[in-house]
């Protein structure tokens, strides 16, 4: 994806913030309002969540040796005769607490930090759905603090008598149509009850069919383009 291009200076650095949760509540507020009728705004934000998505990929994981925590402990206080197991046993119930003592002291901070900086239950749910050829792109934003998806089309149009179908995919599970795309290139639709619970695992899909949608409830044109949903 490539950067959006700013239509106000500071819109790109804005978008960065609130994809990270950075925005005192009453800035965020004014942020949502505008989000919600500036698609471009929204491509902002679509293109920083992806950008931060992706920057654990980048880090290839790797299990340190189980020798590095006995190489620390004689760095930090020099070699140490084997200790009897009962006083082994004690130490390790030691460390264990103090584990979880500081577990809890960062998991306090991370709450009150999402407190003081956002007033927002779940996070952001979002989906580029596009073909593979990208001529159809539909940027799509999900509220789960009121199920609303928001979806704007970004590029492509319906064949000539034809429509757009909206479908929502759970793996192992039939499409739901969520129904067909207007002519205007933005809209936001209620997101059916059943899903809600799983909108994070959810893939968008969009098929071509005949007007009115599809006559059997499933996709009956071919899907055009898809998109999972990722958390912002």
């Amino acid at each position: 994806m490539t950067s959006p291009s700013a239509d106000r200076p500071n819109d790109d650095l804005l978008a960065a913030e609130y994809v990270l949760h950075l925005l005192p509540a009453d800035e965020q507020s004014v942020f949502e309002t505008r989000l919600a009728r500036d698609p471009a705004l929204m491509n902002h934000v679509i293109f920083w969540a992806t950008r931060f998505s992706r920057l654990d990929e980048q880090v290839e994981a790797a299990r340190p040796p189980s020798s590095l925590l006995r190489g620390l402990t004689e760095q930090l206080f020099g070699q140490q005769q084997p200790l009897p197991f009962w006083r082994q046993s004690r130490l390790r119930q030691g460390l264990s607490f103090v584990s979880l003592a500081v577990a809890a002291a960062i998991t306090w901070q991370v709450w009150q930090f999402s407190h003081h900086t956002s007033v927002r239950t779940a996070p952001l749910l979002i989906s580029e759905i596009s073909a593979g050829d990208q001529s159809l792109r539909i940027q799509t934003v999900f509220d789960p603090t009121n199920a609303a998806l928001q979806l704007t089309r970004t590029v492509g149009a319906p064949a000539p008598g034809r429509v757009l179908e909206l479908w929502a995919i759970a793996e192992g599970t039939p499409p739901v149509s969520l129904g067909v795309l207007p002519q205007d290139r933005s809209m936001t639709l209620t997101l059916p009850a059943p899903l809600r619970a799983q909108a994070a695992h959810l893939t968008l899909a969009i098929s071509d069919e005949p007007p009115g949608g599809s006559p059997t409830g499933a996709p009956t044109g071919a899907v055009l383009a898809t998109g999972p949903m990722t958390s912002v």
